[in-house]
C-alpha cells in the first residue's frame, strides 16, 4: 500500500501547532505568577496585612551632652479602602472631632493621591493627638478596614536654634523618586542637621505581618512574628553646639536682624549660630504645621532664612586683617612700611573717607585704629604694580587666590544645607564693566576695605577669626561632633592652609590685640582675658551702616573665635563689638563680670526698628 505523504505532513502540523499552545500557556502561567505581581498582592492583601513599623528617630545632643531633640509617639489613622465595611460615619467623626465636611475632603484628597491603592494601607489623618488616639482604640472594632499607624514626631528641649536643628517634614514626590527609602506619608529632615545627616538619623524600616481570615479580620502575628522585619533605630548626634552659649547670644541679638557665629579654633566646631530673627522649632510640628510654615513664609522679617550662612553681606573693616596678610605675603609692605592718612585716602581727585588718627601709620597701628588709607595705599602698591606682575587684572587674580585660600568667594564646606559662597569678584568681572586694561586700583579701591563688590558670610568672618587665631590654619568649620558607631568624615579634622605663611599671622593678631588695649575694639575688654578684635562698618546703600565685629580669646592658646553682624546696626562698636565680647566672656567664664553688666543689659533690652521691605 503506497504511503500517504500528505497526511504524515499534517501530523507534525498539528503536533506543532499543540506544542506552540502548550508553550504559550506556559508562558502566560509563568508570567502570572512569576511576574505579575498584582495577583499576588492581591491574594497576600487577603491573606496578609503588611504594617510598616517606622523607627525611632536619632537623638540629638549638644557638645556637653545635653539633650536638645528628642521623640515623641504621633498616630495616623490608615485604611485598606476594599476592606472597609459600612460603619457609622457620624459616629466615627465625632470620635475624632473632624466634620462629615472633612472626613469627605480627606476621602477625595487620599484617593486622587499618587499612591493610592485600595488594596494597600491609605492614610487618611495624620497626627492624632493623645485623646484623640485613645478614643478611637476604645472604639476602633466598630470601623472594620481602618487601624492606627505609630509614627514618630520630634519634639525640642529649648525654643530655639531653629536654623541649625531644622526640622521634618512629609516626603513628596521629588523625595520618593530621588530615595526608594521612602514611600508617600513618610517623613524626611528638612533644613538643618534634620537634613544633611538624613541618612544617619532617619535609621531602617521594619514590617509587621498579620494574618486574617476569609473575611478580613485580623487573626493575629503571621508564624507568630517569626517572619517580621525589626526596625533599626537612627543614630544619635552629638552637636558641637553648645546650647546654652546659643540661647545667650539668642538673647543678645533679640530685636535685632543678624548673625553671631562662634566656632572653636582648634577643631572647627561651631559653638553657636544665630540667625535672628528667628522662631521656635515646634511651631514645625505637629498638625499646624502647614499652616505655622506659611506664616513663617510670608513674615516681612524672614525668619526661615538663615543668615549665617545665606547672607551674603559686605564685611566692611573686618575685612581688613586679610588685606594686611595679602599685602605681607607679596612683599608689598613691611611692618615698618607707613602710608599716610589726611582723613581718608586721597588720590588723583577720589577720595575715601577715615576717621581722625595719627598719621602716618604702618600696619599693626592701622589695624589698631582701623584706618581706611593704610589699606587703600597697599592696594594700589599691589595691582598697579606691573613690574612685578605685568598687569592690574594679573596682580587682582593673585590677590583673590589668597582670599580664596582663606575661606571667601566659595563655600567653605559647613556640614549643613544652603551655605552662601559670597562673592569676591575676578578680573573678567571688571573687563565686562571696564574694558580689558581700562581698570586699574583706583576704580575699584572699595573692595581693599571690604565693600563695593565685596561680599562674605558671617560664617566666612567667623572662619577668618579662627585662622588668625590659629596663626595660619583652620578646619572646614562643623557642626557635628559625632556620630553614634560611625566616623566623622575626614574633611573635618585636616587643616587647611592659606597661601599666606605663618609668621605673617602673628603680626595681624598683634594688630587686632592693640585694637582691643588702645583701638576701635576697646568695648571688647573682657577683665583677665586677653582679648583680640577687628571692628567692621559696612556701608549699606539700602539704610543705615550695618554693624560687625571679628575676634577671638584668648591671645595665646584661642579657645573661640566669633563674629558679629547687626543689620543697620551702625558703627562696629555699637552693637558688634559688645555682643561678640559678651559672647566670649560667656563661653569662656561661664558668667558676665559685674563691671559688664550694664553692657549686658544694654544688649539684651535694645531693639532696631526696621522699615518694611517693599513687595
Amino acid at each position: 500500500m503506497r504511503k500517504n505523504y500528505d497526511l504524515e505532513k499534517r501530523k507534525y502540523v498539528i503536533g506543532a501547532f499543540v506544542v506552540l499552545i502548550a508553550i504559550i500557556y506556559s508562558v502566560r502561567l509563568f508570567d502570572l505568577q512569576i511576574n505579575d505581581a498584582k495577583y499576588k498582592r492581591s491574594a497576600d492583601s487577603n491573606a496578609f496585612l503588611k504594617k510598616t513599623v517606622y523607627p525611632s528617630r536619632g537623638l540629638i545632643y549638644d557638645r556637653n551632652g545635653e539633650l536638645v531633640v528628642f521623640n515623641q509617639p504621633a498616630y495616623d489613622v490608615m485604611m485598606i479602602p476594599r476592606d472597609v465595611q459600612p460603619f457609622d460615619t457620624l459616629d466615627f467623626c465625632n470620635t475624632l472631632n473632624i466634620t462629615r465636611e472633612q472626613f469627605d475632603r480627606r476621602l477625595t484628597d487620599m484617593r486622587s493621591s499618587s499612591g493610592y491603592s485600595s488594596y494597600t494601607p491609605q492614610r487618611l489623618i495624620a497626627q492624632l493627638s493623645a485623646q484623640d488616639y485613645g478614643r478611637l482604640q476604645e472604639k476602633l472594632y466598630r470601623f472594620p478596614g481602618f487601624f492606627i499607624q505609630k509614627r514618630i514626631l520630634r519634639q525640642y528641649n529649648h525654643p530655639t536654634a531653629a536654623n541649625v536643628l531644622g526640622n521634618i517634614r512629609e516626603v513628596n514626590g521629588d523625595d520618593i523618586e530621588r530615595d526608594d527609602y521612602y514611600s508617600p506619608g513618610d517623613y524626611t529632615g528638612d533644613l538643618g542637621v534634620e537634613k544633611s545627616y538624613e541618612q544617619y538619623l532617619r535609621g531602617v524600616k521594619g514590617v509587621e505581618i498579620l494574618i486574617r481570615d476569609a473575611r478580613g479580620r485580623i487573626q493575629g502575628r503571621y508564624e507568630d512574628g517569626a517572619a517580621d522585619i525589626e526596625p533599626i533605630s537612627g543614630r544619635d548626634l552629638r552637636l558641637s553646639l553648645d546650647i546654652g552659649l546659643q540661647q545667650y547670644a539668642e538673647s543678645l541679638m533679640t530685636g535685632k536682624r543678624g548673625a553671631v557665629v562662634a566656632i572653636e579654633p582648634a577643631t572647627g566646631e561651631i559653638l553657636c549660630m544665630v540667625s535672628m530673627p528667628s522662631y521656635d522649632p515646634m511651631l514645625l510640628v505637629g498638625r499646624q504645621r502647614g499652616e505655622n510654615y506659611r506664616a513663617l513664609v510670608n513674615d516681612d522679617s524672614w525668619p526661615l532664612f538663615d543668615r549665617a550662612l545665606m547672607g551674603a553681606y559686605p564685611p566692611g573693616s573686618t575685612f581688613k586683617p586679610t588685606q594686611g596678610l595679602i599685602l605681607l605675603q607679596e612683599g608689598i609692605i613691611d611692618l615698618n612700611t607707613a602710608y599716610p592718612c589726611y582723613h581718608g585716602y586721597i588720590n588723583g581727585g577720589l577720595r575715601v573717607g577715615c576717621h581722625s588718627h595719627g598719621s602716618p601709620l604702618p600696619l599693626k597701628p592701622a589695624l589698631q585704629t582701623s584706618c581706611n588709607a593704610f589699606f587703600c595705599w597697599g592696594f594700589k602698591a599691589m595691582i598697579d604694580k606691573r613690574s612685578k606682575y605685568g598687569s592690574s587684572a594679573n596682580a587682582f587674580e593673585t590677590w583673590k587666590h589668597h582670599l580664596v585660600s582663606m575661606g571667601y568667594g566659595y563655600k567653605l564646606g559647613v556640614d549643613l544645607p544652603g551655605e552662601s559662597r559670597g562673592f569676591i569678584p575676578n578680573d573678567r568681572f571688571y573687563n565686562r564693566f571696564y574694558g580689558e586694561g581700562h581698570w586699574s586700583a583706583n576704580t575699584i579701591i572699595s573692595v581693599s576695605i571690604g565693600q563695593g563688590e565685596i561680599l562674605s558670610t558671617p560664617l566666612q568672618i567667623a572662619n577668618l577669626g579662627a585662622t588668625i587665631a590659629n596663626r595660619g590654619h583652620f578646619f572646614t568649620p562643623h557642626i557635628v561632633k559625632a556620630i553614634q558607631d560611625t566616623v566623622m568624615p575626614e574633611e573635618f579634622s585636616i587643616p587647611r592652609y592659606p597661601t599666606v605663611e605663618e609668621r605673617h599671622f602673628h603680626a595681624v593678631a598683634e594688630g587686632m590685640r592693640m585694637a582691643v588695649t588702645g583701638g576701635t575694639c576697646r568695648r571688647a575688654a573682657i577683665p583677665g582675658i586677653e582679648v583680640c578684635g577687628k571692628t567692621g562698618t559696612a556701608q549699606n546703600p539700602h539704610g543705615k551702616d550695618h554693624s560687625a565685629f571679628m575676634g577671638f580669646a584668648p591671645y595665646q592658646n584661642p579657645r573661640i573665635a566669633v563674629a558679629v553682624y547687626v543689620e543697620n546696626g551702625g558703627w562696629g562698636a555699637t552693637y558688634g563689638v559688645p555682643i561678640g565680647s559678651l559672647v566670649m566672656e560667656k563661653y569662656l567664664t561661664g558668667t558676665i563680670s559685674p563691671e559688664r553688666k550694664p553692657m549686658e543689659a544694654m544688649m539684651l533690652n535694645s531693639s532696631i526698628v526696621y522699615a518694611a521691605p517693599k513687595r
